[in-house]
């Protein structure tokens, strides 16, 4: 069986070689020299030539490449020597161009261009030749090299004087713009008449070229039609207001009621393009003549193509949002509606329509497409349409219009609205809220375009949508920020799971907000630690360093000592000590970054240290990036306060010179000493002094946030002390309460039998313990019992003394409920029914206090017993 392996593998081997054999039969022979000796011959040109000879010779008798090559440099010949090259040389280029092919024309159209432009030759001397040559190509066979030849005619009449534009093109101009012409012909005549229309007076462009234009506005030719129609605002603009009421305004009705889709579309875009115009010559009463004119045309238009044109409407779409804002002040109540409802109706278009009519799946997709960049368009213009809706209105108008936009089926349509979802919260202000859950959607979203195009601008999404929606209401932002947080970092792991890291990277710039939109202990417990991970584990550089920079401002603007303290050590820790090269090179990163964000201080405390041990490192690309750290690391040291710092940054250099083997870190380091030793003199002084300037205003800010950090400590100690205070209070009340309860139950039952009021006061007892929450012992019970009869023997002589009394109470309660805090939290003995602090301090603690049984303990029960019967006989005194 082995030999049979063999066999077959043999077999299959010496086939691939008689395989291989055969390709040496159809080599062919390879040509030695790309021309023969006769082309070298016909190339060759005489070297006694001149430029201007050698120019003529090659456009006379030379080969096609010779010739372009005289056409490309035909400006800079010109700029030599312009007499003879008009003289000689471009009456030879137009005898070319007559046979001449595609690229030699394009190139000749570009040259003639340059020519133009840059006032190479006197205009008044050699512009006739270079003008026959270009309107003599104009119509040449080939589209493109026409297209070319009138790009560079509209073009240069920019550089052109007037009498040259009425004598060399506006005089051939009229024989063109015939309809015995060409349609090229005159497509072109339409352009050179919207570009001649801004160089004259409005006399003269009403007088030559408005017949023209008539003309060509009723063309046979669809085509010709749309064409001028589009150059009819260039046009209006020309001959100016008044005319263009009277005869621009006329021409636009009839075009955009014409029976090409393409056609209607011109004339709608430029109605569009001319609302300003229009709002100041439609005076007196611009409001009733764009009601009589324009909104019916606008109206029709848009009708028409919501049943009939799917093509029109994307463009229609588009220019939405334009139309609408620059009708909006002539509009009434009932036209306003009507664009609004239109609108909503071109954002739900292709979602629910049927799709059992269609011809082919062919053609349902092309219309899905439409349909889908309809929508598109839309939510571009969404942000106008809050303007003209009212963005107070937005709840009951737009929101559900916005929120279809943003869970469309179409990837594009929820990225165009991600990219303009800064501006709906802007207009939205304090109602901001509304789009908090559009938001969490659009950075849970499973398409990355999606969370790319909202990452231009979440640093201020995430502001604005935070800061402003506490004006709504305080549990509008609680509820929000639990979505929030979630959706950030879910839109972060979808951005490291991917292969994109450029977003991943943009994602956490973004991060930096985070201190001024999450509260300070989502940030530690869910995004700090996630940091970490991204700095030790990531294999993309750039990715890496972001992180790091998004960790030093999560450190800067912690306000707890504590986190703080735990942040430093895991850097220490996981990075500046860390097992792998590549962490101790993230830590030098990490300390550039630090040296922007902290001062100068702050990192010589925390961070410079642990870098110069880095000096020590066994692994070469460390100690070599730290070499090239070591200027910064200077920088950072300020004299006489961190002399010791100095001295240990020279023995890391001294150490570095005298022991270091790596050939390239000891080159680096004797670059850096000298750099070092400069460092002082080359310095010029404006720039030491704004490095200084920066660095006090990060230690101002340092200790701004130590201020308020010790601030929110003292307030939120404050704060708790209040809220026991306040507890202590309601409490107390309800045990007087109970105790004045018992004392008129006591009285008025002095007729009943004496079980019957021991009852009474226990079932009272009781109800006192629960409402105090604490649990109960039977020894407790007792000494409750005899508290509560001291207390109504107290009470009873009149009501002044009862609320004497209480008056004291709340002057002592203070004092004793330090005493309660210190000492009575270990006594099992309860005392009066008057001090229900210690009442509760001691019934909380009632289980540990069985436990203890030392003669300390009896102590303590005999002092608390002696401060509540002098207590009571105070009491009773008073």
């Amino acid at each position: 069986m082995f030999v049979s392996k063999m066999t077959l593998n043999q077999s299959g081997l010496f086939g691939q070689i008689d395989d291989l054999q055969d390709l040496t039969f159809i080599e062919r022979p390879i040509r030695r020299s790309l021309k023969t000796a006769e082309e070298i011959d016909k190339l060759t040109v005489d070297e006694n030539l001149n430029d201007i000879e050698r120019a003529v010779y090659l456009l006379s008798s030379g080969q096609d490449v010779q010739r372009a090559s005289v056409i490309v440099n035909l400006p800079t010949l010109v700029r030599q020597n312009p007499a003879e090259t008009f003289r000689r040389v471009v009456p030879k280029v137009r005898e070319v161009l007559h046979v001449a092919g595609v690229e030699m024309q394009l190139a000749a159209a570009s040259s003639f261009l340059t020519i133009l432009q840059d006032d190479i030759v006197l205009i008044q001397t050699h512009t006739h030749s270079i003008l026959q040559i270009v309107l003599l190509n104009l119509d040449h066979r080939e589209t493109v090299v026409s297209n070319a030849w009138l790009e560079t005619l509209l073009a240069a009449i920019d550089a052109l004087p007037k009498e040259t534009i009425r004598q060399e093109i506006l005089s051939p101009l009229v024989s063109k713009a015939q309809l015995s012409q060409s349609v090229q012909a005159r497509l072109a005549s339409c352009r050179i008449l919207g570009k001649v229309a801004g160089k004259f007076d409005s006399s003269v462009v009403k007088k030559d070229l408005l017949p023209l234009v008539r003309s060509l506005c009723q063309d046979v030719e669809y085509e010709v039609r749309s064409c001028m129609c589009r150059q009819l605002e260039s046009i209006a603009r020309g001959i100016g207001l008044e005319h263009t009421k009277a005869v621009i305004l006329p021409e636009l009705v009839e075009l955009a009621r014409d029976e090409g889709s393409t056609v209607r579309l011109a004339a709608f875009d430029t109605i569009i393009n001319l609302l300003e115009m229009f709002d100041s010559a439609l005076s007196p009463s611009p409001v009733d003549d764009r009601t009589r004119v324009i909104f019916p045309l606008v109206k029709t238009f848009c009708e028409k193509c919501f049943k009939a044109d799917e093509a029109v409407l994307a463009s229609l779409s588009f220019q939405y949002g334009k139309l609408c804002h620059g009708l909006s002040a002539c509009f009434t109540e009932e036209q306003h509606l009507w664009f609004l409802e239109f609108y909503k109706k071109l954002c739900f278009l292709g979602l629910q329509h049927e799709n059992g009519h269609c011809e082919s799946q062919a053609y349902q997709l092309e219309l899905e497409n439409k349909y889908a960049m309809v929508r598109r368009n839309c939510a571009y213009n969404f942000p106008a349409m809050m303007l003209f809706a009212d963005p107070n209105h937005f709840l009951s108008e737009l929101y559900r219009t916005f929120s279809s936009l943003c869970h469309d089926p179409e990837i594009s349509v929820r990225r165009t609205a991600a990219e303009g979802f800064h501006e709906v919260v802007k207009l939205l202000g304090p109602n901001v809220h509304y789009v908090h859950k559009e938001l969490v959607t659009l950075l849970q979203d499973d398409s990355l375009e999606v969370l790319d195009a909202l990452l231009n601008h979440l640093q201020e999404t995430l502001e604005l949508a935070t800061s402003r929606g506490e004006g709504a209401g305080p549990e509008n932002k609680l509820v929000s920020v639990p979505d929030l947080v979630p959706a950030l970092v879910a839109a972060e792991q979808k951005a490291a799971s991917s292969l994109r890291w450029r977003v991943h990277e943009r994602l956490l710039h973004c991060y930096a907000c985070l201190p001024r939109v999450v509260p300070a202990d989502q940030i530690y417990f869910r995004f700090l630690q996630r940091m970490f991970s991204i700095i030790t584990t990531n294999n993309v550089l750039p990715v890496q360093r972001e992180a790091a920079r998004t960790l030093c401002v999560f450190l800067r603007y912690n306000r707890k000592q504590e986190q703080r303290q735990e942040i430093l050590t895991k850097i220490m820790q996981d990075l500046a000590q860390g097992r792998s090269y590549w962490n101790r090179l993230r830590y030098l990163d990490l300390c550039e970054i630090a040296m922007e964000h902290f001062s100068k201080s702050y990192f010589c405390k925390h961070f410079l240290i642990q870098a110069l041990e880095l000096v020590s490192d066994p692994v070469a690309n460390v100690r070599y990036k730290l070499c090239h750290m070591l200027p910064r690391l200077r920088s950072t040291i300020r004299l006489p306060t961190d002399k010791h710092l100095l001295q240990q940054l020279e023995f890391c250099v001294r150490k570095l010179l005298c022991r270091e083997k790596d050939k390239d870190v000891v080159a680096t380091i004797r670059k850096i000493v000298l750099e070092l030793d400069k460092m002082e003199i080359t310095e010029p002084y404006h720039k030491r002094h704004e490095r200084d300037l920066l660095d006090q205003k990060k230690e101002k800010e340092e200790a701004l946030l130590l201020e308020m950090e010790m601030l929110e400590r003292q307030q939120s100690e404050t704060k708790l002390v209040g809220e026991k205070h306040t507890d202590k209070k309601r409490r107390d009340s309800k045990t007087s309460l109970t105790g004045t309860k018992g004392m008129s139950g006591s009285t008025s039952g002095a007729t009943l039998s004496t079980s019957a009021g021991k009852e009474m006061r226990k079932a009272k007892l009781a109800r006192s313990r629960s409402l105090s929450g604490h649990p109960t012992t039977p020894k407790m019970s007792n000494s409750s019992e005899k508290t509560l009869k001291v207390k109504e023997s107290g009470s009873c002589p009149g009501s002044g003394k009862s609320s004497m009394l209480a008056v004291n109470d709340d002057t002592i309660r203070p004092h004793h409920y330090s005493v309660a805090s210190t000492s009575s939290s270990i006594s099992p003995t309860p005392s009066t029914s008057s001090m229900p602090v210690l009442i509760r301090s001691n019934t909380s603690s009632s289980v540990d206090h069985r436990s203890n049984g030392s003669k300390d303990t009896q102590s303590r029960k005999l002092s608390v017993q002696r401060k509540s019967s002098s207590f009571g006989m105070q009491s009773g005194r008073e």
